[in-house]
């Protein structure tokens, strides 16, 4: 019998993996076309700091010792998300300072935060890292709703998000009511990240989001077809990722993560050798 047939731990990580291959890759397509592929890096620092949070608060509140920190490690993903949009508007001119101001906040409220909890412990790690032990059953649930919000407003509002992330100011021009529209795919990309630390960890969760889809617009024909390879490219290193994993010994971000850098290789490889179309152009 297949290992993740069999134990539980296992099934809840599989689940919850072949999930997360699904929504980081759809919302990380729209992420590299803005041009934001750093966002991830920024949302999963600010995430760190909302788990560091909760374990401190765990230390002195039994009620905080018994959630699930995912759960402010959310709060504060999609509070730091919000904010990024806020500033952009803020730095009209140099809207990508945005990102390094909320990466550096969440760095240094994560360090308080650790610090004052006494350090790092194996809870902590896990979501650093990723680890395919550590995806409990509600992790499973909390996952799925993220799903089904995410592949619901992607499907609604695909026509706008595909405008506004090619040219932001045409979408505004003609009509597109673009400032809840971005805001709401911050904050479902902030539920993305979060969900995605228990498999991938949050020192690597950008890698899921970006490097899917660096390697599908090597060898895609248009927008459409890059989300569906990234989807699969995503799928893939997930699936090989925990599997390796699994039989290794090794920490679960890791061997997904370069089970991705393998698949980007190729890509790059394929593309050299048998296409003459111009790179990165959807």
């Amino acid at each position: 019998m297949l290992p993740f047939l069999k134990y539980e731990f296992l099934q809840n990580a599989f689940l919850t993996g072949i999930m997360v291959g699904l929504l980081a890759p759809v919302l990380g397509v729209f992420i590299v076309v803005r041009r934001q592929a750093l966002i991830a890096d920024a949302l999963s620092h600010i995430t760190l700091a909302g788990i560091a949070a909760n374990l401190l608060l765990g230390k002195w509140s039994s009620f905080f010792a018994a959630a699930n920190p995912i759960y402010m490690g959310m709060a504060f993903s999609v509070g730091g998300a919000i904010f990024i949009e806020q500033l952009r508007k803020v730095y009209k001119h140099y809207e990508e300072l945005a990102i390094p101001i909320i990466m550096s906040a969440g760095i240094g409220l994560s360090v308080i935060f650790i610090s004052m909890a006494d350090g790092f412990n194996t809870d902590l790690f896990n979501y650093l890292f990723g680890s395919i032990i550590a995806v409990k059953r509600s992790d499973v649930w909390t996952v799925f709703a993220i799903l089904v919000v995410v592949l619901l407003f992607v499907f609604f509002m695909y026509k706008e998000l595909f405008v506004l992330s090619f040219d932001e100011e045409q979408g505004k021009l003609s009509g597109i009511r673009s400032n809840w529209i971005l805001v709401a795919f911050m904050a479902i990309t902030a539920l993305v990240i979060a969900a995605s630390m228990k498999i991938v960890g949050i020192l690597l969760v950008s890698a899921l989001m970006t490097l899917p889809v660096a390697a599908s617009i090597r060898i895609a024909k248009g927008f459409k077809q890059a989300i569906w390879l990234s989807v699969l490219f995503g799928e893939i290193s997930v699936i090989a990722g925990m599997f390796l994993s699994y039989y290794l010994d090794l920490a679960s971000g890791g061997t997904i993560v370069l089970c991705l850098v393998v698949i980007l290789c190729l890509s790059i490889f394929y593309k050299k050798f048998t296409g003459s179309r111009k790179v990165g152009h959807l």
